[in-house]
C-alpha cells in the first residue's frame, strides 16, 4: 500500500491564470463554434455553461434544478447575463458580461398558475434581444427551459436549435488559461485524496471517510462533488453503489472516484482503490487491481493528437470475459468544468449508431477509465487517470500514487 509515513507527494500546482484572459478566451471559443454551426445567438441555462461563457459563478447546485439564471450570447454584440433576482451586483465588474438584468424564473415552483405570463415575458425579452443584436436572424440556440417558454419563443417567429453542439465543442479544447485551472484543481483534489487516504481505518464509515475530501474541497474554494462514489468491501462490485453508512472492515478494498468540481470550477476526475489496514492483500484483490491497472495503462498510451476516437476504440485493451458484464461503460471521456465531450467507448460495445467518431486534439483533457469486477461477485477495483493532450501525445495530470501491495512489488 502507499507508505503513509512518507510526506505528502509534491503535486504540481501552477500560479493562478489571468482571470480576464480566462473569461474572454472561453467566450471567444464559444463564438467560434457558434459561427461554425451557423447559430447567431445562444441562450444558456446550465450553470456550468453560464460559467464557461462568462466566468460568472453563483449558486451552482441550486441552479442545476432551477432555471432562474441564464445568459444571452450573440455572435456579435453585448453578452447579457440574466442574474438571479437580487444577485445582480455579483458580476458588476465582469469583463465578459456587457449587461446584467434580473432573470425571469420560468418554472411552476416559482410562478404557479402565473407560469404562462412568465413564459411570455421571457420569450418577449429574448426575441427583442434577437431583433436588436441579430437583425434578420431567426435561428437561436437554446438549452433546457420550460416547454411553454419554448412554445412562446417559436411564436415570435424564431427557429429553436440545440445549443449543445457549439458549447460542447468549444469546451472540449481548452485555452492555455483553462489548462492552468485544470492543473490547480487536480492538485487541490490530490491533496484532499491524500488526507482521505490517511484517514482510512477499520470501523470508519464510508460517509465519514468521503467527507474528509469534501471538507478539503470546500475549504479550498471548490464547488461540490458530483457523485457519491466511495464504496467498500462487497459494495465495490458492481460499481455505482453510493457512499453510505457501512463501516469499513480491516482487509477490505475501498474504491473511490473523485468526481470533484474543484477550484476555478474545474473538474478533477481520477479514481483510486485502497486497502484498509496493514494487509497483506489477497490474491483475488491483487488480480482485479492488476487487471484495472493494465487496462488504464494500455488505453492511456493510445492517446495521440490526430488519432480518431474509433481508432482508439479499436486498439483498446480487451476486457476478459468474466469481467466484461460489469465493465465501466466508457473507455475514456473529456473533462473540463464537468465531464464533457468526447465519450470514447470500448470496442465490444461500439455500434456506429449511438457511438460517434471524432478526432483527438491538443488542448483536450481526457479521463481514462477502468472498473474490474467479476460477474460472479467478489470485490471490484476502480482506477482512472486524467491527462492533458499536447502536440505529441499527452501529459499525466493525476499523479496520485497507486497501491504497491495491490500491484505487486515488481511494479
Amino acid at each position: 500500500m502507499v507508505d503513509l509515513s512518507l510526506s505528502r507527494p509534491d503535486f504540481f500546482c501552477p500560479p493562478a491564470p489571468d482571470e480576464t484572459a480566462l473569461r474572454l478566451g472561453r467566450l471567444a471559443r464559444l463564438r467560434q463554434e457558434m459561427r461554425r454551426a451557423e447559430i447567431p445567438a445562444v441562450v444558456l441555462f446550465d450553470p456550468h455553461n453560464v460559467r464557461y461563457a462568462t466566468g460568472a459563478r453563483n449558486m451552482l447546485p441550486y441552479l442545476l434544478r432551477n432555471p432562474a439564471r441564464y445568459v444571452f450570447v450573440p455572435l456579435e454584440g453585448p453578452v447579457v447575463l440574466f442574474e438571479f433576482e437580487g444577485a445582480e451586483h455579483l458580476e458588476a465588474d465582469n469583463p465578459a458580461v456587457d449587461e446584467i438584468r434580473p432573470a425571469h424564473f420560468v418554472a411552476y415552483v416559482a410562478r404557479g398558475p402565473l407560469l404562462g405570463l412568465a413564459a411570455e415575458r421571457w420569450a418577449a425579452e429574448i426575441a427583442d434581444l434577437m431583433d436588436q443584436h441579430c437583425p434578420g436572424e431567426r435561428r437561436i440556440g437554446i438549452e433546457r427551459i420550460d416547454t411553454l417558454a419554448m412554445h412562446n419563443l417559436r411564436g415570435k417567429g424564431l427557429e429553436l436549435v440545440d445549443a449543445g453542439r457549439p458549447v460542447e465543442l468549444a469546451r472540449a479544447v481548452k485555452t492555455p488559461e483553462e489548462i492552468v485551472c485544470s492543473w490547480r484543481s487536480i492538485a487541490c483534489v490530490q491533496d484532499g485524496e491524500w488526507k482521505l487516504r490517511q484517514a482510512i481505518r477499520p470501523g470508519i464509515t464510508e460517509n465519514a471517510l468521503w467527507s474528509v475530501l469534501y471538507q478539503h474541497i470546500i475549504a479550498n474554494d471548490g464547488d461540490y462533488i458530483e457523485t457519491r462514489l466511495l464504496n467498500s468491501g462487497e459494495k465495490t462490485n458492481p460499481w455505482y453503489q453510493e457512499t453510505g453508512t457501512r463501516e469499513i472492515a480491516d482487509g477490505e478494498l475501498i474504491a473511490h472516484d473523485t468526481d470533484v468540481v474543484g477550484p476555478h470550477g474545474f473538474y478533477a476526475d481520477f479514481s483510486r482503490t485502497f486497502l484498509c489496514g496493514s494487509g497483506p492483500a489477497t490474491d483475488a484483490q491483487k488480480t482485479v487491481y492488476r487487471l484495472a491497472w493494465d487496462q488504464i495503462h494500455h488505453n492511456i498510451e493510445l492517446i495521440k493528437p490526430g488519432r480518431t476516437f474509433r481508432e482508439i476504440t479499436d486498439a483498446g485493451w480487451v476486457i476478459p470475459e468474466p469481467y466484461f458484464k460489469r465493465r465501466y461503460y466508457l473507455m475514456m471521456h473529456g473533462t473540463g468544468l464537468t465531464g464533457e465531450y468526447p465519450y470514447i467507448v470500448n470496442n465490444a460495445v461500439y455500434d456506429g449508431e449511438t457511438n460517434y467518431d471524432g478526432v483527438v486534439e491538443p488542448g483536450m483533457t481526457l479521463c481514462v477509465e477502468s472498473f474490474i469486477g467479476h460477474e460472479d461477485g467478489g470485490e471490484g477495483v476502480k482506477l482512472e487517470q486524467q491527462v492533458v493532450v499536447n502536440d505529441t501525445g499527452f501529459e499525466l495530470m493525476s499523479t496520485f500514487p497507486f497501491e504497491e501491495d495491490l500491484l505487486g512489488r515488481e511494479i
